[in-house]
């Protein structure tokens, strides 16, 4: 009785006209930032960061978690129609989309990749509500170390699931912390690593990092390589599945909602491995393995359903424990933190207009994502024309804008210009930026952990071990780390034996 109180709750804050225009526009920007390839869902909520500081609160996380999962829908339009992903969890969906497109199929395959989604989210949004309290009252129980060993098992999982190599990954995350380690200590006062600049001593924002590593960063590299985008010429027709379709489909919107919500609540997990496990599972268990990648439906179905499963499921460890899963619900937790909210198990009890607003809000953001996805395909196309020579100014243009409207400083659009030309050389030595951006967030709120445990021990690190949710969480953070050099160690006595 008391979830279905808090959920009428919820809808009765986004069915208010202001937060439902702002959930709108969010589902509107989310799919054209889907729509365009290169900009993706951090770098949209970063740009649009500095716009929000003088809205309400919660009129503004509805709007930029619209952006997030809105952005999910989009990605499969460019997959479909151009073959490049507009967001990084389309990736698969390019594979067996735009042969569908070539085939003449590219209505079916846009309409159950949007009709996929809508029960993805839908699903995901109704376990969200049964999930979230009980997830948040065991978090209560946590004290600081607990929460230390959390956010390191956090990191640690994030650096393990790079795509690159571990140890970039754990280099970018110990870069992260030093950048959030950057200006006024909260206990004592004093300041650090500001070289006597006053621009430091409040720390290096987040958002002209984000906007740096992911907007600016990606138009270098676009503008470097050239990319040529040639939509696929064929009418789209047919948008409405077929029986047969849905026949094919039914199991891997089913396998790949439930694969992508819980792979999204791990950190570091989130949309992109939710969709390539969906597909590698549907792939497998499929009886005509060798048709995938010719343009079979269930290969587009499985893995839209799984990322925008996997993009809802995010949103429990984000709102029950303050912890980000990936870059983009990392930057939302450094907005709830700009706005003077802080996430985690008291949030429900303290702000529950915004906890339930927010949930209730991507079941009504799932409905208007379908309606406008189906109809307006049209438009969508004609996005996809517009020149880069025309795109890209745009995008530094308001980037500059933004990043200058935070505090009318000079400094923060040179450390966001700076950010840029540092993503630009991580992305052409495959430095990843999430395990950065995360560590930056959770740095501050890492160090205060451990010196409250600290304090409380009087400065034994034994309490990390002796309280058993903390030793479990930081065990298995070393396990973790230990398990690639473990394997690397059998290859080596194998080969010597050899």
């Amino acid at each position: 009785m008391e979830i279905l109180n808090s959920v009428i709750l919820g809808f009765q804050v986004v069915l208010q006209p202001g937060n439902l225009f702002y959930c709108f526009i969010g589902c509107l920007v989310g799919t054209m930032v889907g729509v365009l390839p290169g900009l993706g869902a951090p770098a949209a909520i970063a740009l649009l960061l500095p716009g929000t500081f003088h809205m309400n609160p919660v009129s503004a996380t509805i709007m930029l978690a619209g952006i997030y999962y809105g952005s999910m829908y989009g990605g499969s339009t460019t997959s479909i129609l151009v073959n490049i992903p507009g967001e990084t969890a389309s990736v698969v969906t390019c594979l067996d989309g735009y042969q569908m497109a070539r085939q003449g199929r590219a209505g079916p395959a846009l309409g159950i990749s949007a009709f996929g989604s809508f029960i993805a989210g839908t699903f995901g949004v109704f376990i969200l509500v049964f999930l979230s309290p009980p997830l948040a009252k065991l978090a209560i129980k946590f004290g600081p170390p607990e929460y230390f060993s959390l956010m390191i098992l956090g990191l640690t999982i994030l650096t393990f699931l790079t795509k690159g190599s571990m140890i970039k990954g754990l280099m970018m995350a110990c870069f992260g912390l030093i950048l959030g380690f950057i200006g006024t200590d909260v206990i004592s006062g004093t300041y650090r690593f500001t070289f006597n600049q006053l621009i430091l001593y409040d720390g290096i924002g987040l958002v002209p990092v984000t906007m740096g590593l992911f907007g600016v960063s990606e138009v270098l590299l676009q503008i470097e390589e050239g990319v040529k985008r040639e939509v696929f010429q064929t009418r789209v027709k047919g948008l409405l599945p077929t029986l047969k379709d849905w026949m094919d489909s039914k199991w891997a919107i089913i396998r790949g909602t439930i694969v992508g919500f819980f792979l999204g609540i791990l950190p570091g997990g989130g949309a992109v491995v939710a969709s390539f496990t969906s597909y590698a599972l549907e792939k497998r268990l499929s009886k005509h393995p060798e048709k995938f990648g010719t343009g079979v439906i269930e290969g587009v179905a499985g893995p839209e359903s799984a990322n925008n499963a996997g993009s809802t499921g995010a949103f429990i460890p984000l709102l029950t424990l303050g912890l980000p899963s990936n870059v983009a619900t990392a930057v939302l937790l450094g907005a709830l933190m700009i706005y003077g909210l802080q996430p985690g198990p008291l949030l429900i009890k303290n702000h529950p207009d915004l906890f339930w607003g927010v949930i209730a809000s991507m079941y009504v953001g799932n409905v208007m994502l379908l309606v406008l996805n189906l109809p307006l395909i049209g438009i969508w196309v004609q996005f996809l024309k517009i020149p880069y020579p025309i795109l890209f100014p745009f995008i530094l243009l308001f980037s500059l804008i933004g990043v200058y409207s935070l505090n009318n400083s000079v400094a923060e659009i040179i450390i966001m210009v700076g950010c840029g030309i540092l993503g630009y050389l991580m992305k052409k030595f495959d430095y990843e930026g999430a395990p950065l951006i995360l560590a930056m967030v959770l740095g501050p709120m890492l160090e205060n952990a451990l010196r409250q445990s600290l304090m409380i021990s009087r400065g034994s690190f034994m309490i990390f071990l002796i309280r058993p949710i903390s030793l479990i969480l930081f065990g298995t953070a070393v396990i973790l780390l230990i398990l690639p050099l473990l394997g690397k160690f059998r290859k080596k006595v194998a080969i010597d034996e050899g």
